[in-house]
């Protein structure tokens, strides 16, 4: 039993090493016909990282001849679909430069742009990719209105975009989670007045109006009415521009507070 055993694994490592000689032997040599056909079977089975070598090795060979273009579209197509999107994004960059005429041209350019995509980073982090990417999009819609990427393009900047403004909110937020109150109201303006539309603007404008709240509170009584007054601009800019927002009760609550506080200031003085 022992010895088949051993037999069996033998013939295994034999078959391996065949095979992984028959791909040497073919990456390496020089039939042409037969590596770009190895090529092509190692993509169709989805063996990506060979198929993207062995594609690689074929450039120089395929040169100036009618397989050029496709040669090296494949090439950065199987870096692509192996996930090495960094790899892929270079070859696609030099394919399209390269042959900007190519039925693969299109297909090429958003495939790149996926790369670049697929390189941003979550909204906490560093956002220079994402602006990046979004540039290259933005150039790819124009030039391409009628792609059959379009949809997909418009998707893929739409979360890039999202990124951005959450990031620019987020940031601003944090002045009023250190209860920094003032920086807080300054920064959260300085949000809106940069992106108007950011898609983040109720709860921007909600932290305006709870850090000129706040900020009135702690201030010294000289000075709380001026304060006031500015939460009372910055709860109806809430209101009149979000009636049925989730935050409308509890700053109708904060504005009674501070209407009780104004008129017994006038009195008292």
């Amino acid at each position: 039993m022992r010895t088949k055993f051993i037999l069996a694994a033998v013939s295994v490592l034999f078959l391996f090493s065949s095979c992984k000689s028959q791909y040497d032997a073919i990456l390496y040599g020089q039939d042409i016909p037969a590596k770009y056909k190895m090529a092509f079977d190692l993509f169709e089975a989805k063996k990506y990282a060979k198929a993207a070598e062995t594609f690689e090795s074929l450039t120089m060979a395929t040169k100036g001849t009618p397989q050029d273009d496709t040669v090296q579209f494949y090439w950065g197509l199987s870096n692509y679909r192996y996930g090495d999107y960094i790899t892929a994004e270079s070859n696609l960059s030099e394919f399209i430069n390269t042959f900007p005429l190519s039925p693969f041209s299109e297909e090429a350019k958003f495939l790149r742009l996926d790369c670049l995509y697929r390189g941003t980073y979550r909204y906490e982090l560093d956002q220079v990719p994402t602006r990046r990417a979004l540039s290259e999009m933005s150039v790819f819609q124009i030039e391409n209105p009628d792609s059959q990427y379009h949809a997909r393009v418009a998707e893929m900047m739409d979360d890039l975009n999202d990124r951005l403004e959450k990031k620019a909110y987020k940031s601003a937020y944090l002045y009023y989670h250190m209860e920094d109150y003032l920086a807080a109201h300054y920064a959260l303006k300085n949000v809106l007045k940069e992106n108007a539309e950011n898609r983040y603007r109720e709860e921007i404008l909600y932290y305006t109006a709870l850090s000129a709240y706040k900020y009135a509170v702690k201030s010294v009584p000289s000075k709380q009415r001026e304060r006031y007054l500015v939460f009372v601009d910055d709860y109806f800019n809430v209101i009149s521009e979000y009636p049925d927002s989730k935050y409308a009760r509890e700053l109708e609550g904060l504005y009674e507070k501070v209407q009780k506080y104004l008129k017994k200031n006038n009195e008292d003085g």
